[in-house]
């Protein structure tokens, strides 16, 4: 067989797997819509594949940073700790404010889907592992946000609150309550914090009266959030995520796309994904 014949060989044998691929996408995507439209107790379930969407990147991919002080380097998740905001408070908020706040980010097609299907009655409440504002912006209402929010902040020792544009606006390292001086402090769980209980039981109710259950944009691979997964008792689950994540296996539908694409076909009915 000629060079030639080989290469078109191969080419006609990539276009058909595509085309496969394609195909089935958009059969995964009219399941998705079809139970969309038969159920009234959705809840969705995000992480950091939603907010990416936006331009937010995920923190852990960050390089980290190297303090020569101490003559060590510092792991993404370290400098996101408890530790490190009470050791070297300097190192933490450099690194908050440069790779955790994104004031100008904006709800992508993900978002906006979301709040719609809310506006509609059929979702019954957003639980995010992400601490942006996106969701809210969109114009969600009935938001769990399991590990905190940015746009919360409060001075440790007198408690006094300060919002989003006011913390950013603290040019001190460590920013300091204007009241009485004491560390302000952003209103997220840290590695070696425990999750907000009230938030997490709230998101366990939820899920365990949803009749649909759409995970998307997680690798499930955060805990104790992940384990939320386990008290859904209900008709539907769904995965939704770039790549596969460990509980595929338990779900009823898997579609291995960005969540705001397939969204976005959702809206558009169907179409090329």
């Amino acid at each position: 067989m000629k060079e030639g014949d080989l290469k078109a060989g191969f080419l006609l044998l990539m276009a058909f797997i595509i085309y496969y691929k394609e195909v089935s996408i958009m059969n995964d995507i009219e399941k998705l819509k079809k139970i969309i439209e038969l159920n009234d107790n959705i809840v969705f379930f995000g992480g950091a594949g939603v907010s990416t969407e936006s331009d937010i990147p995920d923190f852990r991919s960050a390089n980290g940073v190297f303090n020569v002080k101490l003559n060590r380097h510092f792991t993404p998740e370290q400098l996101v700790s408890r530790t490190m905001f009470v050791k070297y408070p300097v190192d933490f908020f450099d690194f908050y404010k440069k790779h955790l706040v994104h004031p100008n980010a904006k709800p992508n097609r993900a978002h906006f889907y979301l709040a719609d299907l809310e506006n509609q009655g059929k979702l019954k409440a957003v639980i995010t592992q992400n601490i942006d504002t996106l969701h809210e912006q969109a114009g969600s209402k009935n938001v769990l946000k399991l590990h905190g929010s940015v746009d919360s902040n409060y001075c440790t020792k007198c408690k006094s609150f300060y919002n989003l544009e006011d913390f950013l606006a603290k040019n001190e390292e460590i920013p300091s309550c204007d009241k009485c001086g004491g560390v302000i402090k952003p209103y997220v769980t840290l590695y070696e914090e425990e999750l907000d209980m009230a938030v997490f039981n709230a998101a366990i109710n939820f899920i365990e009266r949803a009749e649909v259950l759409i995970i998307g944009g997680t690798s499930l691979s955060v805990y104790p959030a992940a384990n939320l997964l386990h008290y859904f008792r209900g008709k539907y689950l769904v995965v939704i995520n770039k790549s596969s994540t460990p509980q595929d296996n338990m779900a009823d539908l898997v579609i291995n796309e960005k969540i705001g694409e397939v969204f976005s076909k959702l809206e558009e009915g169907l179409g090329d994904v």
